[in-house]
């Protein structure tokens, strides 16, 4: 972990995602140890909310988003489960890197990210589509 990590913005997430996505990173703690703990970090560190009140513009799961990152990149994705994740189509798994940074941000957020290979990358979410 780099010594100048930035802090983390405040998120946001729906009470019904955070209990589901709680679930989800304790059962596969044991099969992707690392993302697992970066899920579980961010959803203790989440402001939790109730459904109904969850501002529009936070990017919960389905939500669709458009980001860029330090790397030049500018890419509309969508923020799914396991198994709805789909790179080719921009549905990127919850269960990431890039996807546990997401969760919770709201446009105008950057976030610092570790990639699989160990490299901190910093995106910035410019604009959140609520899923349809």
């Amino acid at each position: 972990m780099a010594s100048k990590t930035a802090r983390k913005p405040s998120i946001a997430i729906a009470r019904s995602e955070h209990e589901r996505l709680t679930k989800l990173a304790e059962s596969l703690a044991n099969r992707n140890p690392e993302v697992s703990d970066e899920l579980m970090a961010e959803l203790e560190r989440a402001r939790v909310i109730d459904d109904a009140n969850l501002p529009d513009g936070v990017v919960r799961m389905g939500s669709s988003l458009r980001y860029t990152s330090d790397l030049g990149e500018d890419r509309s994705v969508t923020l799914v489960y396991p198994g709805e994740a789909d790179i080719a189509a921009g549905r990127i798994s919850i269960m990431t890197p890039i996807g546990a940074a997401l969760i919770g941000l709201s446009a105008g957020q950057s976030i610092d990210w570790t990639a699989r290979d160990g490299r901190i990358h910093r995106l910035t979410v410019q604009e959140v589509t609520e899923f349809s």
